[in-house]
């Protein structure tokens, strides 16, 4: 200790460091409490289904909305185009640092593949083995970036009260006529917090702004004040454009079920139809070896769940960290859990292409040949 104070770069850091955590207590939701909170903006509106940005169109099965899982699972997308573009127009025999830190990661997966599965079928997975991998592990770091969950549009109150089920809702700001809205006093929806933004009405884009901690309201308290929230100001809340694409329970899924048709997509074509429907349905064993059969189906449709909400779990729980650290401790209380959220992003994926792998060999593989060994 006494080498750290006698060195004034060393005691330099620690003064910073320790202003920096006083400043971040003090300017956060803790410091709210103190009479402070500078630095400390309301948290967003967490739900569990992906947001509507814009409205779309209808189709024959239903209405097309854009959701903002949706819009970060296209520039995921545009992401590893750009890049494999880049890499491929750039191959040479020297690698550059991108090309080599590629080489290096698909010579990894690629060597673990036919560890698993054998040379042979190592060329057959590795394609959607790292597909999955890759886009699950940009799809998740991407949700750390600035601006994902506190910039997008503001929900009104008539909107949020659809929410809550209260559908005859009334917004008294926009009314031509007094009216008893919904009585939201007495009801779940009065106690409801409403978050106050600065309305741009030329640009309809709205922030989580330091210092706005302060600035909510209730529904009750809202109608009370019929709808006036101040000039230039406009309650609601907000829906963010830019959402973690796996945090959507449906984006979860569709990896999960696009793994497991091709994984019965390669033990059909390795077995035949009768060699891999036989461990479902067989009665070569009597009722025992149905009754396991039905088992092994059964565990299948766990092995899609299992997928789905493991990613889905992680990775939104890591979501609502953050914005709880944020809100409590800004600026410097986040830091060590971006590298957590890094870390558990990256096991993810890993965990979700390994699985994937393994079931694959396993499909392709018939029960006799398991007897025999």
């Amino acid at each position: 200790m006494s080498k750290i104070l006698g060195n004034p770069r060393s005691l330099a850091i620690l003064i910073i460091c320790a202003a920096g955590l006083a400043i971040s207590i003090l300017g956060g939701a803790l410091g709210n409490t103190l009479g402070f909170g500078f630095f400390s903006s309301s948290l967003p509106a967490i739900q569990l289904p992906a947001e509507k940005v814009a409205d779309g169109f209808s189709t024959p099965i239903g209405k097309w909305n854009l959701m903002n899982t949706m819009v970060t699972t296209w520039l995921a997308m545009l992401v590893l185009t750009l890049i494999s573009i880049k890499i491929r127009r750039n191959l040479k025999d020297v690698p550059g640092r991108l090309q080599a830190l590629f080489e290096v990661i698909i010579e990894f997966f690629l060597t673990l593949c036919e560890q698993i599965a054998g040379k042979e079928k190592a060329r057959r997975f590795f394609p959607l083995v790292f597909t999955i991998f890759i886009f699950i592990v940009v799809a998740n770091w991407m949700g750390i970036l600035p601006g994902f969950g506190t910039v997008g549009r503001i929900a009104g109150p008539e909107e949020i009260a659809h929410h809550h089920d209260a559908y005859d809702y009334q917004d008294p700001a926009l009314a031509t006529t007094t009216h008893d809205s919904h009585d939201s006093h007495d009801s779940h929806l009065g106690a409801v917090k409403l978050h106050v933004f600065r309305d741009y009405k030329s640009i309809p884009v709205a922030a989580l702004s330091p210092g706005s901690l302060e600035e909510e309201l209730t529904f009750s308290q809202y109608e009370e004040n019929n709808g006036n929230v101040g000039e230039g100001k406009r309650a609601g809340h907000l829906v963010p454009f830019l959402r973690s694409a796996n945090t959507d329970l449906n984006m979860s899924l569709a990896i999960a079920l696009i793994a497991m048709v091709m994984v019965h997509f390669w033990g059909f074509s390795t077995l035949g139809f009768f060699g891999h429907a036989g461990k479902f349905i067989t009665f070569k064993s009597g009722p025992m070896g149905f009754f396991v059969g039905i088992l092994e189906l059964i565990s299948e449709l766990g092995r899609v769940i299992s997928f789905t909400f493991r990613l889905f779990g992680n990775i939104f729980a890591g979501e609502v960290l953050l914005m709880a650290m944020a809100f409590l401790l800004p600026l410097i209380g986040i830091i060590p859990f971006l590298g957590l959220e890094l870390f558990v992003g990256l096991i993810q994926a890993f965990v979700f292409a390994m699985l994937t792998l393994v079931f694959a060999s396993m499909a392709s593989i018939s029960h006799d040949d398991g007897d025999h060994h």
